[in-house]
């Protein structure tokens, strides 16, 4: 150690000399990048991970998502779907007599419209990218993308709407879908 100058063998700050690590940091650990966990080459598969433990990028999964409505986790008492909704269309006027419903756009536009009454849609708003839409249980309700391109949105549905393991792949699906379960 030089006499006059301490500082020179030791900084504080400077990453490279510190005296407990002989790298800098600590190098049993990794520096973590959280892009890795979910890039452009490492697509995951969008399904049902219903009732087990399930951690994910919503934000990613919804923009991957080309499907109209994917269901990607059902459990006992809610449900999260993703939905990719192509522009000019829309969801599609109904109403959930006992179910709450909460919609995230992740990419995209809308009109979002509401009421007590199919005939009486007096609630009607624009709502664009990172807005929520929230739509009490009994409540008829439709979103339309007014944008010219994909509207990709996440719901979570409580409790669950759809069967475990739901996948519509266009609105004409759905609508058959609910036709058969409700017939």
């Amino acid at each position: 150690m030089h006499p006059w100058y301490p500082w020179l063998l030791y900084y504080p700050y400077q990453m490279r000399f510190h005296p407990h690590y002989a790298m800098g940091f600590p190098s049993v650990y990794q520096p973590y990048n959280a892009s890795e966990r979910f890039n452009s080459w490492h697509r995951m598969e969008i399904r049902d991970h219903g009732k087990e433990p399930f951690v994910v990028n919503i934000n990613q999964v919804a923009k991957q998502n080309n499907t109209y409505r994917t269901a990607l986790w059902t459990g006992e008492h809610f449900q999260v779907t993703v939905m990719s909704i192509p522009a000019g269309s829309d969801i599609g006027l109904e109403v959930h007599p006992n179910t709450d419903q909460f919609i995230r756009i992740e990419e995209g536009q809308g009109l979002v419209q509401m009421g007590k009454s199919r005939d009486k849609l007096d609630f009607e708003t624009s709502a664009f990218e990172d807005d929520a839409i929230m739509i009490p249980a009994g409540t008829w309700h439709n979103v339309t993308n007014t944008g010219n391109k994909p509207l990709k949105v996440y719901v979570i549905y409580a409790p669950p709407q759809h069967p475990f393991g739901t996948v519509h792949l266009t609105k004409a699906d759905a609508m058959a879908s609910h036709e058969e379960r409700y017939r």
